[in-house]
C-alpha cells in the first residue's frame, strides 16, 4: 500500500495519498456514479464504460496515476531525477511495479531513461500533450486555464472541420445514432439530468468526428471525448445544458441529413461559441 508518510522522507514530494491529487472526483462530483443510459454496443460505448487512463488498475495504475500528476503538477520538476529503489521503498511497491509504471510515463513523454544518467522528468515541450492522461492532469492541476484555453482552440480548429466532412458521408446508421444522442440530451435537459446529458454530448461529437471519414481526424475523436471529459466546466460542448445548446446540435444533424456541409460547419462553430473561453479564443473579425 503507498503512503505519504513514506513518499515525504526525503527527495521526492509527499504525494499526501491519492486523495491529494483526485482532481476529477473533487472537480466535477456530478459525474460520479452509473451513467444515466445505455451507449449501446458501439466501440464508443464500450470504451465509454472502461476506466479513464491507469485509474481502476491495481498499484500500477496508482502509482502512474500518482507520479505523472505530481509531474504535471510540477511537484517533481524538469530534470528531476526518479530512483526506482527510493519510489519503490516510498510507496511501498515492488520494483516491478516501479519499472513498468516508469515505462508507461516514459511513453508519454514524462521521463526519460539512460543509461549512466537513470530516469529524469522531461521539460513540457516533450510531454504528449494530446494522451488523455496529461490532459486530464493538467486540465485539473494548477494548468487548468491554459489547458482549457487550448483545448478550446483545438476544438475549434478540427470540429467545425469535421462537420463539414461528415456531411458528404452517408452513414445512415451514424447518422441515426447522432439523432438519438440529441434526442437523449433532449430528454436529459428537460429532466435536469447533467450527467446523462453530458454522456450523449460526448458521444455526439465523437461520432461526428468518425462520420468525416479522415482517419486522422478520427485518430483525435479520444481527445475531443476527453476535452469535453475534464474541461473544468460541465463536460458538455456547451457551457451549461440549454435550449440554445441543444438546438445547435440539432441543426448540425439537419445539415448532415441535408448533405450541406457548409451548413453543418457553420452550425458547429455557433455551438462552439457558446462558450465564454471559445469567445476568447475566437478572433475577432477584422476591420477593413
Amino acid at each position: 500500500m503507498m503512503t505519504a508518510a513514506r513518499a515525504g522522507e526525503a527527495g521526492l514530494p509527499a504525494p499526501g495519498g491519492l486523495g491529494r491529487y483526485s482532481y476529477g472526483e473533487s472537480a466535477a462530483p456530478d459525474r460520479v456514479g452509473a451513467p444515466a443510459w445505455d451507449p449501446g454496443e458501439t466501440e464508443l460505448g464500450r470504451a465509454a464504460r472502461r476506466p479513464a487512463g491507469n485509474r481502476g488498475r491495481g498499484l500500477h495504475g496508482q502509482l502512474v496515476q500518482q507520479l505523472g500528476q505530481m509531474i504535471v503538477s510540477g511537484d517533481l520538476g524538469a530534470d528531476r531525477p526518479l530512483v526506482p529503489e527510493e519510489i519503490g521503498q516510498r510507496f511501498e511497491v515492488s520494483r516491478t511495479v516501479v519499472r513498468e509504471s516508469l515505462r508507461v510515463l516514459e511513453a508519454k513523454g514524462l521521463v526519460s531513461a539512460r543509461p549512466n544518467v537513470g530516469t529524469r522528468v522531461r521539460p513540457v515541450s516533450d510531454w504528449n500533450l494530446l494522451d488523455p492522461d496529461i490532459i486530464e492532469w493538467r486540465a485539473f492541476g494548477p494548468q487548468r486555464d491554459d489547458q482549457r484555453r487550448e483545448l478550446a482552440e483545438l476544438r475549434w480548429t478540427i470540429e467545425p472541420l469535421a462537420a463539414r466532412l461528415a456531411a458528404g458521408h452517408g452513414r445512415e446508421e451514424v447518422q441515426q445514432r447522432l439523432v438519438d444522442m440529441v434526442e437523449i440530451m433532449g430528454h436529459a435537459l428537460a429532466q435536469g439530468d447533467a450527467l446523462t446529458f453530458s454522456r450523449a454530448d460526448t458521444e455526439f461529437h465523437s461520432l461526428l468526428i468518425q462520420l468525416a471519414g479522415n482517419r486522422m481526424l478520427e485518430h483525435l475523436s479520444g481527445i475531443v471525448s476527453a476535452a469535453l471529459q475534464v474541461s473544468g466546466a460541465p463536460a458538455i460542448s456547451c457551457d451549461r445544458p440549454g435550449e440554445s445548446c441543444l438546438t445547435h446540435h440539432g441543426r448540425i444533424v439537419e445539415a448532415l441529413a441535408a448533405g450541406d456541409g457548409p451548413a453543418a460547419e457553420a452550425a458547429m462553430r455557433q455551438l462552439l461559441t457558446i462558450q465564454p473561453d471559445v469567445e476568447r479564443v475566437v478572433p475577432a473579425p477584422r476591420e477593413h
